[in-house]
């Protein structure tokens, strides 16, 4: 199960002492974050909870809405006593109504991974699409200081060869009617309400595309690189990659991308859009795999196999090269990434063996079916 342990603790902690000066603006406010039993939202939570524990500033009160249709419930255990944080069971794509003050607003609600977008893709147009219209009404209604948009690398598609790494500027290369474009073209129809939003009403949202971004928290089954490397080192099983492991990718370390993103939230960069990632190492699928296997320490049985997928659409529309360029990041923060993909690999791994367990959780449902039922009462 991906629960709080240790690793990600410390990874908070990090976080926290870094960004010790900017997270004081949260003294008394509130925070809503979409889809906090996520990967990525479940930190911005973390965050908040370490930063009223050990600032001895008045609390964040923190507000998370999820359907829990493909986030975690055991992520979030350690946070549902606390007076400070309140989960709310609800389907954003389905309007809200707020009746109080809402600083803060991180939105990363969605369907992220390949194998279950594809199955349920009315459902993540409708989140990524009308889910980030909601939160920008919420925003504009309750004249929220600051919302923070995640959408995707996946925006730009397959770029050309001279457009890697990829700037903010380039405009994409992306299918409207491929098996990838539910999730590729919503998460961009998100971006343009939101720089409509902020040109017509002046609502002070943030894009953020991140980069492959890994670590421990994610679920062990939802089809990326990361977590069947990690998979695979837990079962003991081969590593498998569909595909001739020439594809490359640059993947960051979640600790590294909860900081940036925290930074982009807090600034005044209203209206624009911010790569997120690590350019350090562009790293073909061959060389990833190699590096789990060395992180594994090299057992016989964690063998690399090269194997076609019986899911046609598995490879169709899949990027050929995906590296960012962090030009802009840089320039606006002082903000640089600290953990290579080895080291990134290690804590990821630990962080399941500590559990002790491979199991990824429950299975990904239907948005809004039995369970997910909307209860916002707030």
């Amino acid at each position: 199960m991906s629960r709080y342990n240790a690793i990600i603790q410390e990874d908070v902690a990090s976080i926290v002492q870094e960004l010790a000066t900017p997270l004081r603006v949260l003294s008394g406010t509130t925070l809503l974050v979409t889809g906090g039993g996520g990967f990525l939202c479940s930190y911005f939570l973390d965050t908040v909870a370490h930063w009223n524990d050990t600032s001895g500033l008045s609390p964040c009160r923190m507000v998370c809405l999820d359907n829990l249709a493909s986030g975690l419930p055991q992520r979030l255990a350690h946070l549902t006593k606390r007076s400070d944080f309140r989960l709310v069971r609800y389907d954003v794509s389905q309007p809200l109504a707020l009746n109080e003050s809402i600083t803060w607003i991180i939105h990363g609600a969605s369907i992220a991974s390949p194998i279950v977008y594809r199955r349920l893709p009315i459902e993540t147009m409708e989140v990524n699409a009308n889910g980030t219209r909601h939160l920008l009404d919420v925003a504009r209604q309750r004249r929220s200081r600051s919302m923070l948009y995640l959408s995707s690398s996946e925006i730009y598609g397959d770029p050309t060869a001279e457009w890697v790494p990829t700037p903010e500027t380039y405009r994409g290369n992306v299918s409207c009617i491929g098996p990838r474009a539910c999730y590729d073209e919503s998460k961009r129809m998100g971006e343009t309400w939101c720089w409509v939003y902020f040109r017509q009403h002046g609502v002070p949202v943030k894009i953020v595309r991140p980069f492959n971004v890994y670590g421990p928290g994610q679920r062990l089954d939802d089809g990326r690189i990361i977590p069947d490397l990690v998979s695979a080192m837990l079962d003991k099983k081969p590593i498998v990659l569909f595909s001739d492991g020439t594809p490359t990718r640059a993947f960051c370390y979640v600790r590294d991308a909860i900081r940036a993103m925290w930074l982009i939230l807090l600034s005044d960069a209203n209206g624009e859009a911010f790569n997120v990632g690590n350019d350090a190492e562009e790293l073909s699928m061959r060389q990833v795999a190699e590096c789990a296997r060395e992180t594994a320490g090299g057992p016989p049985w964690l063998e690399i196999e090269y194997r076609l997928s019986v899911d046609r659409d598995y490879v169709a529309d899949v990027p050929k090269r995906r590296c960012p360029d962090l030009s802009k990041l840089r320039s606006k923060f002082a903000w640089k990434s600290t953990v290579n993909l080895k080291e990134g690999l290690q804590r990821t791994l630990a962080s399941y063996q500590v559990q002790q367990t491979a199991i990824p959780g429950p299975p990904i449902t239907r948005a809004g079916a039995g369970s997910t039922q909307n209860e916002f009462v707030i």
